[in-house]
């Protein structure tokens, strides 16, 4: 038998860029075509954000260099705020650091590792270095940064600085990368930055493709979206290990405080019954009779806590003990005791949480959007009021639908969460679960296969519930699963109301043709018949007829425009 001490010999610690390194695909850097993809949605995520945060209409360049074969340089600037020199290292080169990760906030990204991750893939197919320009407006800084994996750290490899005499300001990296290809297909980076502009059509968005080709999506919209606010969690959407951190952390004197102050729709009040709660179920775990047991956590559910509490004789002692236990500081808060707090909060009721923090699109943006990039006949857009999963997670779904124009045959799925395209992994996403439920028939939609009609899903929530880190597909959550459909059958009964005013307007048209077709024979016959001038039976059988079909579209518009006002 191995002594424990040889099974032992080749044990390592292994960073958590040591870990990504080795497990890329991961990240979603997988396949040729999505590599270069992920590279570039991870710089134009940051770029996006950055901009907005500062509130500066995003100016976004992308350029893509061929180097050899399937061997790029990547080039992506924008105008935003900069980076202070000293978080140069913290942004590229150190996983699971972020502005956003560690906050309860809406943003595209949400662990931490994206831009990280880019330099590392960059960093393990070609051997270089990523460079970095960037200014806040001061004296411009150049950077040459590598990964120290075994650290989890970054490191500049060379620096310069340089005079910024016109008080210029923004990012540009450059990375080079090998093991990747460059299609206009579905799945690159034409495609991803089409579909972003579509989403942002408050960005302005370039791209020079590798045979020098210049392709630029013009903003649609001057708007630059408001910052989303970073919102407290709620009761029902916390782990216990959530409270015990949190405990461990707060500057509150108390746990009482501490629950007022860092959770929300907890008040004072919320407290007190709190107490309660906790109380009854220390008294109900010490029932052993487990029918009995049963039945009184079936009274707790219903909201029969005083009930409950009266049962036991002695029940004011565990309340005391409970509120006592709420005015200590929360640094000393138990694991248990935690876990008890968790616990009493699954029975009780509290108001949805706050939605203030979300930061949809907006319909008025979306139509814009589709408008500007696919010049379609129809189109509208639906914003579902912002519900909760899980408890107490926020989100919201939005929904765009265009149709006809310039849109070829065919249906075309844009899936997005927090304005992101979605590009890989749609068939085990939820928004494309959801698509495929609809009953088109019923909205005038016959054959969707050959319908020049795309339909545009934007989850928008402050944890999107990704199937994986790769971020590219949505786990199907009921809530927001019904949602989706909730939304699509709202617009698609207004394709439905268009689609048959145009049905009824091309069936009008037929029948005036129709009726216009017998007019000179009518005439010459009736010019025989009563002597008049045949010229003038015609024009007046011809006015009559265009003034027969004017009423009956004017009447068909007021019904069409009542239909979608009802």
């Amino acid at each position: 038998m191995a002594e424990a001490s040889q099974l032992f010999k080749e044990f390592k610690i292994q960073s958590v860029s040591e870990f990504f390194r080795r497990n890329a695909a991961m990240l979603g850097y997988t396949g040729k075509v999505r590599s270069l993809t992920t590279l570039v949605h991870e710089a134009v995520t940051n770029s996006l954000d950055a901009c907005e945060e500062a509130g500066i209409p995003p100016y976004i360049r992308v350029e893509i260099e061929e180097l050899g074969r399937e061997h790029y340089k990547v080039v992506v600037e924008d105008n935003g705020p900069g980076i202070p020199e000293k978080y140069i290292t913290h942004v590229f080169g150190k996983m699971l650091a972020g502005t956003k990760a560690h906050r309860n906030i809406q943003s595209r990204g949400q662990q931490g590792i994206g831009i990280s991750g880019a330099v590392m893939f960059a960093q393990i197919t070609s051997g270089k270095a990523t460079r970095v320009i960037t200014s806040t407006g001061d004296e411009i800084i150049e950077a040459w940064v590598k990964i120290d994996v075994d650290k989890n750290e970054g490191k500049i490899v060379k620096k310069e600085k340089h005079p910024n005499p016109d008080g210029w300001h923004g990012t540009r990296i450059e990375l080079e990368v090998k093991n990747v290809k460059y299609m206009r297909s579905k799945q690159g980076v034409y495609w991803y930055l089409k579909l972003t502009a579509i989403a942002n059509p408050h960005a302005h968005i370039e791209l020079i493709e590798p045979d020098g080709r210049l392709i630029v999506f013009p903003r649609s919209s001057e708007e630059v979206p408001e910052p989303p606010v970073e919102m407290k969690p709620h009761p029902k959407g916390v782990l216990t290990d959530d409270v015990y951190r949190m405990a461990k952390k707060t500057k509150r004197q108390s746990v009482r405080r501490f629950l007022i102050g860092e959770f929300s729709r907890i008040s004072d009040k919320k407290v007190d019954e709190l107490i309660e709660y906790i109380a009854a179920l220390r008294l109900i775990k010490t029932v052993e009779d487990k029918k009995v047991q049963e039945q009184l956590y079936e009274r707790l559910m219903k909201g029969e806590v005083k009930a409950v509490l009266r049962s036991f004789r002695g029940y004011t002692k565990v309340v005391k003990q409970v509120a006592k236990m709420m005015e200590k500081p929360p640094e000393k808060l138990t694991w248990h005791e935690a876990e008890e707090i968790v616990e009493a909060f699954k029975y009780m009721k509290f108001l949805a949480p706050p939605t203030h923090g979300l930061r949809p699109i907006g319909e008025e943006n979306i139509e814009k959007g589709l408008k500007g990039i696919l010049k379609p006949e129809f189109v509208t857009a639906v914003t579902r009021p912002p519900k909760v999963y899980s408890g107490g997670i926020p989100f919201q779904v939005e929904v765009g639908l265009a149709y006809g124009g310039e849109i070829p045959s065919g249906f075309e799925l844009l899936r997005y969460a927090n304005r992101v395209p979605l590009l890989f992994d749609a068939g085990s996403c939820v928004t494309t679960q959801a698509a495929r439920s609809i009953d088109w028939k019923r909205y005038k939609v016959d054959d969707l296969d050959r319908t020049p009609l795309v339909l545009m899903i934007n989850v928008v929530s402050v944890h999107v519930p990704y199937t994986g880190t790769g971020k590219q597909s949505i786990a199907s959550v009921d809530e927001i699963y019904n949602e989706i459909r909730l939304a699509i059958m709202d617009a698609a009964r207004r394709l439905q109301t268009y689609l048959s005013g145009k049905h009824r307007r091309l069936y009008q048209v037929k029948r005036k043709k129709t009726f216009e077709k017998y007019v000179p024979e009518i005439a010459r016959a009736l010019s025989i018949l009563t002597g008049e001038p045949e010229e003038k039976i015609r024009e007046y059988f011809l006015n009559f007829i265009e003034s027969h079909f004017a009423s009956k579209e004017a009447v068909s518009e007021v019904a069409v425009e009542v239909s979608e006002n009802a």
